[in-house]
């Protein structure tokens, strides 16, 4: 592990949390800590809508059998934002939400989102082309938002690898969004909580939904199909597939987080001259 890390994860001096698990005593620490007007929100979502939060939380280093990820597809992205919107919709309205908008129409601006796309020129004129390259947290299966965080509310869920934070537990210290290298973590300024992506943990468990719904928001309305989502251990879903006829690849591999999330490649295609 990089030692900037390592000393990261020194032991610090905080003072103890006068009660465990979610709401009662956490819930006034936070507030001592980063007072508000309004009672906090509920915390993270549960496995579905109305479940209880019993997920077992993985142990550093450990591998799963099961890891839950998207696939994003860089060849048919059209940079639309639809999986921008959706996800902010989704998870604004839903057991995540809500998530915080500073002065949307005003002088220096501010937004929590799950999900934002970026956009790059690449290549030089006139052989130039645009890349859109959609960006959240990867799930990685080695995270090192986790043991950063001094109070765990940072943790990975043993069942399905998703990275997630208990809201109840955390105090905006953002040891986490400096620990992360891919720039996943939001502050959400009004609860001053760290957010990212959940995978819509609140959507994808959730019965009551038809099965074909029980996708995460951004993959549900993505109008190309660039974004796919399943099991990146199970040799046979529809993740892994692509995965291996396409040659899909994590996101700066060099940080030995081994991401979850991973990305398939453009095509090299050439431009024909019509009056050629």
């Amino acid at each position: 592990m990089m030692q900037w890390l390592k000393d990261l994860m020194a032991p610090v001096s905080l003072p103890p949390l006068p009660g465990e698990g979610w709401g009662g005593g956490t819930a006034a620490f936070i507030e001592a800590r980063h007072p508000v007007e309004a009672p906090l929100p509920p915390p993270q979502p549960s496995p579905g809508r109305g479940g209880s939060n019993t997920s077992k939380r993985a142990e550093p280093g450990e591998t799963l059998a099961k890891q839950l990820a998207l696939v994003i597809d860089l060849n048919v992205c059209v940079g639309c934002h639809a999986c921008v919107t959706s996800c902010k919709q989704w998870n604004t309205s839903g057991s995540a939400g809500p998530l915080a908008d500073e002065r949307p129409y005003a002088a220096n601006p501010t937004g929590t989102f799950f999900n934002r796309v970026q956009t790059y020129e690449a290549g030089a004129f006139p052989a130039t082309e645009t890349v859109h390259l959609p960006k959240s947290c990867l799930h990685c299966e080695d995270p090192p938002c986790v043991p950063v965080c001094p109070t765990g509310a940072s943790y990975k869920r043993k069942e399905d690898g998703i990275v997630l934070v208990d809201y109840d537990k955390c105090i905006g210290c953002k040891y986490c969004a400096w620990a992360c290298p891919y720039g996943a973590r939001e502050l959400d300024e009004e609860r001053q909580v760290m957010t990212k992506c959940t995978l819509c943990v609140d959507r994808i468990y959730d019965e009551l939904l038809p099965k074909e719904d029980r996708k995460p928001a951004c993959v549900k309305a993505c109008p190309t199909g660039a974004r796919l989502f399943g099991d990146v251990k199970d040799p046979d879903s529809e993740v892994s597939k692509a995965i291996r006829e396409r040659g899909g690849y994590q996101l700066m591999p060099e940080w030995e987080t081994n991401p979850a999330n991973q990305y398939l490649p453009r095509r090299i295609t050439q431009s024909t001259d019509a009056q050629g």
